[in-house]
């Protein structure tokens, strides 16, 4: 999911760059692009709410998504923000708890039965690469059901730190078949209080899933 985030990132900031997509121009509708880049929709907005944290698009309710008309000097890049996986997971500690009161909140069926997938398919996977895949997708989809643009642009720019080589290799190296079933246990609990809709339980089982994250991956 983070490859197809950056794949609808790139893809409209080329057609920036390029001229396609000028200054007020309204961008393709979500549908649109999806189609053109054999996509979900979740991606598209993933990538559409980094945009906009960034300064690049403006999206106007019930208009569409449109180009900046005067792009920021300095774009906010993960190169720029994050410099080691350390900061990686403080980030996330601080911010991605806290997620549980809004999704509580605003989540809807189909968000919780799109979180009950990951976790399934994260379950049956095969390979690590795939149950890596389906872990990100969990998280992402956590965030998206808070249903708050800002929140989705910060941890738009969780996920493009995720595909650091540094945090790649980190998590190769620390991803056994023992701290995978740990991870997968921690994953359920944690659906299993959002669908309860217990909000308390829930921030208390992803800071207890980040802090071993955490100790695995720095040994702290």
């Amino acid at each position: 999911m983070q490859r197809a985030n950056q794949g609808v990132r790139d893809f409209i900031l080329e057609g920036i760059e390029a001229g396609r997509f000028g200054p007020g121009v309204r961008l393709p509708t979500e549908r649109a692009l999806c189609e053109t880049l054999s996509v979900t929709r979740t991606a598209v907005r993933n990538a559409l709410a980094v945009l906009e944290g960034e300064g690049r698009v403006v999206r106007a309710p019930g208009s569409g998504t449109f180009v900046a008309d005067a792009l920021p000097n300095s774009p906010a890049r993960t190169s720029d923000i994050v410099s080691s996986p350390a900061q990686v997971m403080e980030a996330r500690l601080a911010f991605e708890p806290q997620m549980a009161h809004l999704v509580v909140a605003n989540g809807t069926a189909s968000d919780f039965a799109r979180f009950q997938e990951c976790v399934e398919r994260g379950g049956s996977a095969e390979r690590m690469e795939d149950f890596e895949y389906w872990d990100a997708a969990l998280h992402e989809a956590i965030a998206e059901a808070a249903r708050n643009p800002l929140i989705v642009a910060a941890y738009g720019l969780i996920t493009q730190a995720r595909e650091q080589g540094e945090w790649g290799d980190l998590k190769r190296r620390s991803l056994t078949d023992e701290r995978r079933a740990h991870y997968q246990v921690e994953h359920e609990r944690i659906v299993a209080a959002l669908r309860r809709r217990d909000a308390q339980k829930a921030e208390e089982e992803i800071r207890a899933h980040l802090i071993r994250v955490r100790s695995n991956l720095l040994g702290i």
